[in-house]
């Protein structure tokens, strides 16, 4: 953009203006110093160490390098922005807001332009020149007090950096398959400003999610990517207003929550959090906000050993196969309702909505289809597994069992 008189006051001013007013530049920077002192609290101490040096060297430079445009504005004010970014990044440090900074901007605008213009009056420059001067005094305060806006926001941008980057590390660091040493989890945690809790609950949810979800959790949740999926450490899972956290989480986006665990089991924590909310997103969960490891474990275990669950269920269940879909579909479910109230008729047929009597006869025909199978505790087991999965083919088999003559394999 061009600059013009407009956008820099001071181009407006005749060069020799600066030469008029250098003799001013000390007693004005001591007035500038000590009018500080008195009126802005945080800066109301000594000139001394790196704070003095700091200060002093600001306000001689602003007077130095607005005389510098005034004799030639084309010259910029190239690195001589650099004092004023550090003042602003020093702020930061400091553990400040700029206010108090931009107090002292304030303050040696007024004092400078009461002098300046004191020193033009006596030298008889016009009011013309004089408006001028004010405009381009308080117009150059405007850049100095941006360049610290400036530096503060980038220091503030490296901290967050260098905080997430630690705070990575630490997740990094519970969550890895070989524990911790416990000195290296605690000097990790430290470093990153996080207390390590004495229980604490892994969360996973799609990355792109990790933002939103993490704040609705409380503030020290940890919040990492890794391997382009959001974790997320929750300490005191189950302590109060907890639960409400996750579930406000849940409404942001899909979550899956691991166990409450110590620091140092956090590994099985989120294990179960990312098998969860791959479950979920595969479709083999029921709906839930959010999906809790703990109240999924049968599924998990269905979801994790799918292949494993096709053979048996191939293995089991080929007996069935050679019935119409309808006969097979309710073998399916007499068979289930048999191992789950180890063959009574009476509750069988509560379950079934059948006569107990029809439960009996289903049972017969059952025996004839499946034979030992049903009295074998390993068969029974296995059985159990492939009918479960049967049930809901698409969520854990991928598609209804084939037989054995189906798949090219012997029927055993």
């Amino acid at each position: 953009m061009t600059k013009t008189s407009d956008s820099e006051p001071w181009r407006a001013l005749p060069a020799a203006v600066a030469d008029l007013f250098e003799p001013e530049l000390e007693a004005i920077s001591e007035e500038i110093l000590a009018t500080i002192g008195r009126e802005v609290p945080e800066y109301a101490r000594p000139l001394e160490g790196r704070f003095g040096v700091g200060l002093r060297t600001g306000v001689a430079e602003a007077l130095r390098q607005f005389l510098a445009l005034v004799r030639d504005p084309e010259a910029g004010r190239g690195t001589g922005r650099e004092v004023y970014v550090r003042l602003g990044r020093g702020e930061l440090r400091q553990g400040r807001t700029l206010d108090s900074l931009q107090a002292a901007y304030r303050v040696g605008a007024r004092v400078a332009w009461r002098r300046l213009s004191r020193a033009g009056r006596d030298a008889g420059l016009d009011a013309e020149v004089l408006s001028l001067l004010a405009e381009a005094i308080f117009a150059y305060i405007d850049e100095l007090s941006a360049d610290s806006v400036e530096g503060y926001a980038e220091a503030r941008a490296e901290r967050e950096d260098e905080r997430r980057r630690r705070r990575r590390a630490l997740v990094e660091l519970l969550i890895r398959e070989q524990p911790a040493e416990e000195a290296d989890l605690r000097a990790a945690a430290q470093a990153a400003a996080w207390s390590l809790p004495r229980q604490v609950a892994a969360v996973a949810c799609a990355a792109d999610d990790l933002g939103p979800v993490a704040r609705r959790l409380p503030s020290d949740a940890l919040a990492a990517t890794l391997e382009d999926v959001g974790c997320l450490l929750v300490p005191d899972s189950a302590g109060p207003g907890r639960a409400a956290g996750l579930e406000r989480a849940a409404a942001e986006a899909p979550i899956a929550v691991g166990p409450a665990v110590s620091p140092a089991e956090l590994r099985v924590s989120w294990s179960l959090a990312l098998t969860t909310l791959r479950a979920a997103q595969a479709g083999a969960l029921r709906a839930a906000a959010p999906q809790v490891a703990e109240e999924r474990l049968a599924d998990l275990l269905l979801f994790e050993g799918s292949a494993l669950v096709r053979r048996i269920a191939t293995r089991r269940l080929a007996p069935l196969e050679a019935l119409t879909p309808r006969s097979r579909q309710r073998m399916r479910e007499t068979a289930l309702a048999f191992l789950r109230h180890r063959g009574s008729p009476t509750a069988m047929a509560k379950e079934l909505h059948v006569h107990p009597q029809t439960a009996r006869y289903r049972t017969a025909r059952l025996r004839e289809l499946l034979g030992d199978q049903l009295d074998d505790p390993d068969a029974r087991f296995e059985l159990e597994i492939a009918l479960r999965a049967a049930a809901q083919p698409r969520r854990f088999l991928g598609s209804v069992p084939k037989t054995a003559s189906q798949t090219g394999e012997e029927t055993p």
